[in-house]
């Protein structure tokens, strides 16, 4: 560890800081930390024959691997996570529950492609219609459940295009629940990432509708068309979509050894290459990346000297917990650096920055936070500020 003051008054010296040494432990990933660029590079990802796809971890938001991520594709039925997310919303809010009915319009049981085979005019819960639409791919389910929660198809797209720019997608338009084909309805495989990353952080339990396997309606038992839930026991989900203008496309999402990954995978010739190019990603994210908890919240880094204030001598920690995504063994070399700025004069608040820790590897930077004191420090008495007024001439 090294330790540099900085003075923040030109005419005063820097104070003498003894620092009692680092404290380093392990914590959770904090939401919303901004990832740091690795800083030494992994082999290069596998080169995909596809139109876009991209590999994100899911805690972190780091992208591993990205080819044409801004590209607007058709999702096809990978359009059905926004809707999945959209009725969880609701669920949340308490606006439905799952035990909620709805009657199956004649527009719901007349959609084509993938089916749920809902009978018109039959009553189906919310829940039933969630896990055809996401087990079973149901284009009559996905209208149906639209259809309840927006009241017409179109009114639900306009919730799911609201919710799309809350979470900063910004390259994505919906203009119904199913995917199908329409000029104005398009994503990017980011966007797909950054949507997957909200649906697992936001709806945990819900999102394990991914990893069913199986579902039955009227006597009709269909397989999750997410085949890599059979190839893969650590996959749980998450979506796979298919027309013949979109290609063959996957979302993928898989977590090993304290780590989940998310790929996407759009634009793919085959059902087979989808498949292989998803595990493709989904092996090289795992064998060449890891995630480490770096610094913890709360995390000694030694005392600094404090002027004008009730306590002379303060601790000072590390204000936010870091875990960062990065190769395998560049965590292992870090180093830290502290600066401690000078002088500390009081009062200060328990949340003033009095510094900053930078974490270091083979000579680049991988990540800084702010340092606080571990509580706040009043103003001294009118002897004690007098006293370090002075005093402070002669540092």
């Amino acid at each position: 560890m090294r330790l540099r003051s900085e003075a923040r008054e030109p005419h005063m010296k820097n104070s003498a800081v003894l620092l009692l040494g680092l404290i380093v432990a392990f914590a959770l990933p904090v939401a919303g930390a901004q990832p740091a660029r690795p800083v030494s590079d992994p082999p290069p990802p596998p080169a995909l024959k596809v139109a876009s796809f991209i590999l994100m971890e899911q805690a972190t938001g780091t992208v591993l691997a990205a080819h044409e991520p801004d590209l607007r594709v058709e999702p096809a039925s990978i359009t059905k996570i926004m809707s999945a997310y959209v009725a969880f919303d609701a669920l949340r809010s308490g606006s439905v529950r799952l035990s909620d009915e709805t009657i199956i319009s004649e527009k719901a049981w007349r959609m084509q492609g993938s089916r749920t085979f809902l009978d018109v005019n039959s009553r189906v819960s919310v829940e039933n219609l969630l896990l055809g639409m996401i087990v079973q791919s149901g284009n009559d389910a996905s209208v149906a459940l639209a259809e309840h929660l927006g009241g017409v198809e179109e009114d639900f797209a306009a919730i799911m295009n609201a919710t799309a720019a809350r979470l900063g997608l910004t390259g994505t338009h919906y203009e119904n629940s199913t995917g199908w084909p329409s000029e104005g309805h398009y994503t990017t495989a980011a966007d797909t990432a950054l949507l997957t990353r909200a649906l697992i952080r936001d709806y945990p339990a819900l999102y394990a509708m991914h990893a069913i396997r199986e579902f039955t309606w009227n006597g009709i038992t269909q397989p999750n068309r997410n085949t890599l839930l059979a190839r893969d026991a650590t996959v749980d989900g998450v979506k796979t979509g298919h027309t013949e203008s979109a290609g063959y496309c996957l979302v993928a999402s898989a977590a090993r050894d304290g780590m989940r990954l998310i790929a996407v995978v759009m634009g793919a010739s085959s059902e087979a290459q989808r498949l292989q190019d998803t595990l493709r990603l989904l092996s090289y994210g795992f064998r060449y990346f890891e995630n480490r908890a770096l610094l913890e919240a709360g995390a000694a880094f030694g005392t600094a000297r404090v002027w004008k204030g009730e306590d002379t001598v303060i601790d000072v920690v590390v204000s936010e917990t870091l875990a960062m995504t990065l190769p395998r063994g560049v965590a292992d070399n870090a180093e830290t650096e502290v600066v401690i700025d000078q002088p500390l004069i009081a009062p200060l608040a328990a949340d003033s920055v009095v510094g900053k820790v930078t974490l270091i590897s083979d000579g680049e930077v991988l990540a800084q936070r702010p340092l606080v004191p571990a509580r706040a420090v009043p103003a001294g008495g009118w002897w004690q500020r007098a006293r370090d007024s002075v005093l402070l001439w002669f540092e």
